[in-house]
């Protein structure tokens, strides 16, 4: 529901992993067989050799002393500004309000994400098969839309757990006024685990 770019991030990801194994398996081979060892030797030098004369071709008067140097320090601001730029771009999206109604003179009513965070644990305050509960607002390409949280207890009823989030849809609904987006994710963890069972297993 974020406006990260999944899409882009697998494609870095695949890049990354595909370049990591083939230096791993380059690296294997140069460690059995003689003929890539002594290949990859003679890469090293010439490249060892390479950045000399690549300097000595572009001189340029001052500390810098060849225009590559120039070059190279500017390709790394550049690299550390996209890096940046990416990483400003992951998530996103969320936002406090999950409702707003302007009504000329009279003012704008906003819903806070809050309110429906307080109506839904304020429900479940009695159900025993529900630990936690998380309520948080994302903005989407249709509007605004609510992600929900459930926690379940060790040995609560899968089946009985999303007609409770069904309910609860439900009643948002009826809260809001309108039909709202909502992603509902029901999941266990460590205190699901410490957590004394509702039933037996």
């Amino acid at each position: 529901m974020n406006h990260t770019n999944r899409a882009l991030n697998r494609i870095l990801l695949a890049l990354a992993g595909l370049g990591l194994l083939a230096a791993g398996t380059a690296t294997a081979a140069a460690g059995i067989l003689p003929d890539v060892a002594a290949a990859w030797a003679a890469t090293g030098s010439t490249l060892m050799d390479w950045p000399g004369h690549l300097f000595s071709a572009a001189p340029l008067p001052g500390p810098a002393r060849s225009w590559w140097a120039v070059a190279g320090v500017a390709a790394l601001i550049l690299a550390a500004g996209l890096s940046i730029a990416w990483l400003a771009s992951q998530g996103g999206g969320r936002t406090t309000h999950v409702g707003r109604e302007e009504d000329s003179g009279r003012g704008t009513t906003v819903i806070e994400a809050g309110l429906v965070s307080a109506a839904v644990k304020q429900a479940l305050a009695s159900n025993r098969q529900v630990l936690g509960t998380s309520v948080s607002a994302w903005h989407t390409k249709g509007g605004t839309g609510l992600r929900l949280g459930l926690q379940a207890r060790q040995g609560a009823s899968p089946r009985e757990i999303a007609d409770t989030a069904d309910e609860l849809v439900r009643g948002i609904d009826t809260l809001l006024g309108h039909p709202l987006p909502v992603l509902v994710r029901i999941t266990s963890g460590t205190r699901t685990k410490v957590a004394a069972p509702d039933r037996a297993r």
